[in-house]
């Protein structure tokens, strides 16, 4: 169970962040929880709504990601995920590259899994 839940994560961490830059409302909304807490590395923080607002308004524009250093733990029905993400991404019309450790956490509902919080913490 746990390789498979692994690998099913990978999948799906590709599939978040293939979205992320299509800015994919659809995938997106099928792969975040109702229950989401998505927290930025400026200590903002969005639910499910508001932060697919934000991606199909363009609010966050995200050119390139890159993703490093990832380690999947799975217990149960929770599985973390870390590594460091890298990102050009727009802003509210300001370009940033992000440089972050991060903390995502995927929680099995019912028979999927679905992204129900992200902790990001800049590199300087």
């Amino acid at each position: 169970m746990t390789d498979t839940a692994i690998s099913a994560i990978e999948q799906l961490e590709k599939r978040r962040y293939d979205a992320m830059l299509q800015a994919d409302l659809a995938a997106l909304g099928d792969l975040l929880s109702d229950n989401l807490v998505y927290t930025h590395s400026n200590a903002a923080r969005d639910d499910k709504a508001s932060y697919l607002q934000k991606v199909g308004e363009k609010f966050f524009d995200y050119h390139a990601i890159s993703n490093e250093d990832q380690e999947i733990k799975v217990y149960g029905n929770v599985a973390l995920v870390t590594g460091v993400m890298k990102a050009d991404v727009t802003v509210n019309g300001t370009a940033k590259t992000l440089n972050n450790r991060y903390l995502a956490v995927w929680l099995q509902e019912g028979e999927d899994w679905r992204f129900v919080a992200y902790a990001p913490t800049p590199i300087s």
